[in-house]
C-alpha cells in the first residue's frame, strides 16, 4: 500500500437530486477508500475521504466527472492529514 493521506472537497454544480452522493459511495468502495459524503447547504456536495494517495486521486477524477445528470462545475480540494478515523464510506445527510 502506499502513502496514506486524506482530503475533503467540496464539489460545485448541480450535483444535489442526481444521485451524486450514492455515485461518490459506489466509487469509494471500490477503491477501498473510507470517508464521509453530504449534502451542503449551498446546493454543493462535500466529499471526506481517507486512504491511499494514488486511488485517492483516482476517486477525485471520477467526482469532477460526475454522475450522468450532475454537472459538476468545479471541485476544491484540501489534503489533510490522515487520521483512520472513518472504517467505511457512508452517505451522511
Amino acid at each position: 500500500m502506499g502513502e496514506m493521506t486524506a482530503f475533503r472537497a467540496k464539489v460545485r454544480g448541480r450535483v444535489q437530486g442526481v444521485k451524486y452522493r450514492a455515485f461518490t459511495q459506489h466509487h469509494a468502495v471500490r477503491l477501498g477508500i473510507s470517508g464521509c459524503v453530504r449534502n451542503l447547504r449551498d446546493g454543493s456536495v462535500q466529499v471526506d475521504a481517507e486512504g491511499d494517495r494514488i486511488r485517492l486521486e483516482q476517486l477525485l477524477d471520477i467526482l469532477r466527472k460526475g454522475p450522468p445528470g450532475a454537472r459538476v462545475d468545479g471541485v476544491e480540494t484540501a489534503w489533510v492529514e490522515y487520521t483512520g478515523q472513518h472504517r467505511d464510506f457512508t452517505v451522511t445527510i
